[in-house]
């Protein structure tokens, strides 16, 4: 077995699709048979509905949602509740071992204040205890985007940037899923591989904007400190994930 473990973020449509969900935590369990294996997801569409129902309104800049203080409870609500319960239940199913978290438990991060976007979080690894002895244990860690301020006032946290966190502490290998093949140039065609300099043109250009953007950064980060590849893929084919750890190309690959 592999030693360093895969971190997958998972968010988008996919946690609305029970079939879809279904079939990549089936993916999953067979990849755990290799890696120690730890789960990290959004749930940006629960989020808007359950804002929603409670009669908020939701706004974003530059691809992140402004969480202000008085909607956390409800955001905290739909992420580390509903969201995560739901992963683990249907995570079980496939013999995973699931075990709910958030970004928090066992202080595996700490947070960044954003203020310019509310009850922001930017999340940093701090502690692997926590972590490191779920997995050793076997069990699958199930982090939802939801920490906390030095106050412990609850924050919310980008997922991708969560998930890079999470797989700088425990020195893993990252996998951001998103609804798309991966990082698309202006043509909207697939870019195999791409480095700093050219994602700053990208960027520069307005090609790659919003939350694609904020992944981009997370996957450069992250493929900064660890100084491993970093990759953006589409979760419509779960067995695309076998293939990119058999050192097949998947998605777009970001290096440093």
């Amino acid at each position: 077995m592999n030693n360093t473990p895969l971190v997958l973020k998972m968010g988008g449509r996919l946690l609305q699709d029970d079939s879809a969900l279904d079939a990549l935590l089936a993916v999953c369990a067979e990849l755990k048979q290799q890696y120690p294996l730890v789960l990290v997801h959004g749930g940006g569409d629960q989020v808007d509905q359950w804002l929603a129902k409670f009669g908020f309104h939701t706004e974003k800049l530059d691809g992140q949602r402004i969480s202000p203080a008085e909607q956390m409870p409800v955001i905290a609500g739909a992420l580390a509740g509903a969201v995560n319960a739901h992963m683990v239940a249907r995570a079980s199913l496939q013999g995973l071992k699931p075990v709910g978290l958030t970004l928090s438990a066992g202080n595996s991060c700490r947070f960044e204040l954003n203020p310019k976007l509310g009850a922001v979080g930017v999340a940093k690894p701090q502690d692997g205890t926590l972590l490191q002895n779920l997995l050793s244990a076997g069990f699958t860690p199930v982090f939802s985007s939801v920490g906390h301020g030095e106050q412990g006032q609850l924050l919310n946290v980008n997922a991708d940037l969560a998930a890079a966190a999470i797989c700088q502490l425990v020195q893993g290998q990252l996998v951001l899923l998103t609804d798309v093949p991966g990082i698309l140039d202006g043509e909207g065609k697939l870019i195999n591989e791409l480095n700093s300099r050219q994602a700053a043109e990208l960027v520069s250009q307005g090609i790659i904007k919003g939350g694609m953007k904020v992944k981009l950064d997370a996957a450069l980060d992250t493929a900064q400190a660890l100084r491993r590849s970093i990759t953006v893929a589409g979760w419509q084919h779960p067995q695309d994930l076998l293939n990119l750890m058999r050192q097949q190309a998947v998605g777009t690959r970001i290096v440093c």
